[in-house]
């Protein structure tokens, strides 16, 4: 068996963190090949090390002095150092880099939070070190060479049978280091999985899994022991987080399993994410998440349905504002378009203006303060009653649902909601679905 495990930044923030790496590693053979991130915070107050780097990257444009952010940067890891009793030259190495920092783009400088852990680490474990920058190949629009950063990683399977990989950055054909998005070592580990053709990709945090609601709004939610991709990636956009949202995508297509599990509680079961699983979850929905600062704009027109391309031009007006739709409930002479607050702040009025004067609507008006709940379940499609049961109990609590919109797929109901029952429309779904069902 083979396990791609990857360890966030809080699993290596500090020497005590690498110590629990390395134990978790050697309980497993079959953990043969580990991603690590940069050094995450310590505590409350600290600094992650890839935010430092950035800081360090903006002096460096700015032409300001640097000196007191790379000392920050410098000291973290030679503490890791000193405290482990490693011989890796980190300090030479980092002062090269400090002294060379002009001649970096952004993309190197912010790399070097997972080089220089990953080095650290290497030694600490015993493992090689191979630097993700001559293995994971980006194209020119920034997806991933698949086909050859397999090639690239199975050679160094080959010729090692340990090692430690830094996430987060790989290189352009022409050599260049190019980053994910923040959070992009969980999609270094995917990569890694699939190009290894590995067994379970084990995603190592500060969290044991995923909750099926949000613990600062349910008391004590019950863990998702399993979830599909397809779920994961609805909860997820409506802000459930635990993993980057693209790291599903190298996976998911030949259906290796991610394991979410806690650095520091590594005996607790976590959440296994997998499509195809014969797992049943014990309750109709898997999970519910949300999140606020929306806003619907409402368009009434007589007989909208023999004119042709009439929505087509009102999203052509958003696309111009570069506003995404969040969501398109329709009738048959209305619809209404749910956008991000954020997405029209300063052109709201300027899009209504437009809309008015272009598409001459018999009505339109604006809805603000909403938010958006995604009750997420891929059993939701053979349990009959789950849209009845939801809305009967929101309907008890005298919750207005302002907008209800079911995916194509069947496992997600949307609904929105005034902002100042965000809370307890969550608690309420959670209670009806899972709650009562103890009972």
């Amino acid at each position: 068996m083979i396990k791609i495990t990857k360890f966030g930044g809080s699993s290596v923030a500090n020497a005590k963190q690498f110590q629990k790496v390395k134990q978790i590693v050697e309980a497993d053979p079959s953990r043969r090949y580990v991603v690590v991130s940069a050094p995450g915070k310590r505590n409350s107050s600290d600094n992650k090390i890839t935010d430092l780097l950035y800081l360090l990257d903006a002096h460096r444009q700015y032409h300001v002095d640097a000196s007191n952010v790379y000392r920050l940067i410098r000291q973290r890891f030679v503490d890791i150092k000193t405290e482990l009793g490693l011989k890796q030259p980190i300090e030479k190495e980092l002062d090269t880099f400090y002294t060379n920092l002009n001649q970096y783009t952004q993309a190197e400088i912010v790399s070097r939070g997972e080089y220089f852990c990953a080095k650290l680490m290497a030694e600490y474990l015993g493992y090689q070190f191979v630097d993700a920058k001559g293995i994971i190949r980006f194209h020119l629009d920034k997806t991933i060479d698949m086909e050859a950063t397999a090639k690239k990683l199975q050679a160094k399977m080959a010729q090692y049978e340990n090692f430690v990989f830094p996430g987060f950055y790989g290189s352009t054909s022409n050599n260049q280091i190019q980053v994910f998005s923040r959070g992009g070592g969980d999609i270094t580990g995917s990569i890694l999985a699939r190009c290894l053709n590995a067994d379970m990709y084990e995603n190592w945090t500060d969290v044991s899994g995923f909750l099926m609601a949000d613990p600062k709004i349910v008391d004590h939610p019950k863990q998702i022991t399993h979830i599909t991709y397809s779920e994961l990636r609805e909860l997820s956009y409506m802000g459930a987080s635990v993993l980057h949202e693209e790291a599903i995508f190298p996976v998911k297509e030949v259906n290796i399993p991610i394991h979410i599990l806690n650095t520091n509680h590594p005996e607790e079961q976590g959440t296994i994410i997998q499509e195809r699983t014969s797992i049943k979850n014990p309750y109709a929905i898997t999970g519910i998440a949300g999140k606020e600062g929306f806003v619907s704009i409402y368009v009434y027109k007589k007989h909208m349905s023999s004119e042709v391309g009439y929505i087509r031009k009102l999203l052509s007006i958003l696309e111009m504002y570069n506003v995404s739709v969040e969501h398109i409930p329709s009738g048959i002479d209305s619809f209404s378009v749910v956008v991000n607050k954020s997405d029209v702040q300063e052109s709201l009025y300027e899009i209504l203006a437009r809309i008015k004067n272009e598409l001459k609507p018999d009505e339109i008006h604006t809805e603000e303060n909403l938010a958006l709940i995604s009750t997420v379940g891929k059993s939701m499609s053979d349990s009959p009653g789950v849209a009845g049961k939801l809305f009967k109990a929101l309907g008890d609590k005298n919750i207005n649902i302002r907008m209800i919109a079911q995916s194509s797929d069947e496992i997600n109901i949307t609904i929105a909601v005034k902002k100042e029952d965000f809370q307890e429309t969550i608690r309420t779904i959670y209670d009806a679905f899972v709650t009562k069902e103890e009972k």
